[in-house]
């Protein structure tokens, strides 16, 4: 059922272009991190890699902070994967939501992080850090990034090894997918941390130049002719992803010009 035009439970009004949808499901994993679901409007459409604003209506003027959807955009409900900031606008009181609850979400999507805004290649990799992995849990899901790519690489890189469930949990189940599984047997997982002992530990970026990332994937170094790239986490992973890739010769592309890389410059919190 569609909620487009449901009022929350709370007295604030909801403001005009916003959809007001409920909590249907919600996991913790750590202090610092958790997932939730809301149900999706019949009238909502995305590319997967998108993002959107959400809120709450806890306010008269309720606070929007951009979120990666963590959902394919064939998924009837729409996920979410955040952190917890203590004092946070909106993070301080979304980690206390419950099932039920009404979630504020504005009705245009957008984003660099989506198939589209890369040239054809046959390997695809995606460098993700703490809750960068959203949009790319997203596109890991659609039958579209496989047949676009040969190869999908999903790198994750996160403090301490608790933080990379979520990463963990979300592959097996995408290759167990009955509608995607079969394609994304060319998917491929590397997980590091910079914290907590691992058997693989360090910044990705470090990594790449080491080369050590590539030894231990059994794969040749970035190329421009075969390799895309697409990068979401901090600001400065963002910059040092970014220059590493351009170091191997990838530019960066668009949605209005596609080249052989994007990044996401949009943030929670």
């Amino acid at each position: 059922m569609s909620l487009d035009t449901a009022a929350p439970k709370d007295t604030f009004p909801i403001p005009a272009g916003v959809f007001a949808q409920t909590v249907t499901s919600i996991q913790h994993y750590t202090d610092r991190l958790f997932k939730f679901r809301i149900t999706r409007p019949d009238s909502f459409r995305f590319r997967s890699g998108e993002f959107v604003m959400i809120g709450l209506p806890n306010a008269e003027r309720p606070v929007f902070r951009a979120y990666s959807i963590a959902s394919p955009s064939w998924d009837e409900e729409i996920e979410f994967y955040s952190i917890k900031v203590a004092g946070g606008p909106l993070t301080e009181h979304l980690q206390k939501i419950k099932v039920g609850d009404t979630v504020l979400m504005r009705r245009k999507p957008t984003g660099t992080l989506v198939n589209d805004a890369l040239l054809p290649g046959k390997r695809l990799w995606m460098f993700a850090t703490g809750t960068g992995i959203a949009p790319f849990a997203s596109l890991i899901r659609d039958p579209e990034t496989y047949e676009k790519f040969d190869e999908v690489i999903l790198t994750h890189t996160c403090r301490e090894v608790a933080e990379l469930t979520y990463g963990k949990e979300l592959v097996a189940a995408v290759k167990d997918d009955p509608l995607v599984g079969e394609f994304a047997q060319g998917l491929r997982h590397y997980c590091t941390t910079t914290r907590e002992d691992y058997p693989f530990m360090g910044r990705i970026t470090d990594l790449m130049a080491s080369g050590k990332v590539f030894g231990d994937l059994g794969l040749p170094p970035i190329s421009p002719d075969t390799d895309r790239g697409m990068i979401c986490g901090s600001m400065d992973m963002l910059r040092d992803t970014k220059a590493a890739l351009e170091g191997f010769g990838l530019a960066e592309g668009a949605n209005n010009r596609p080249d052989t890389f994007v990044v996401e410059k949009a943030f929670v919190d």
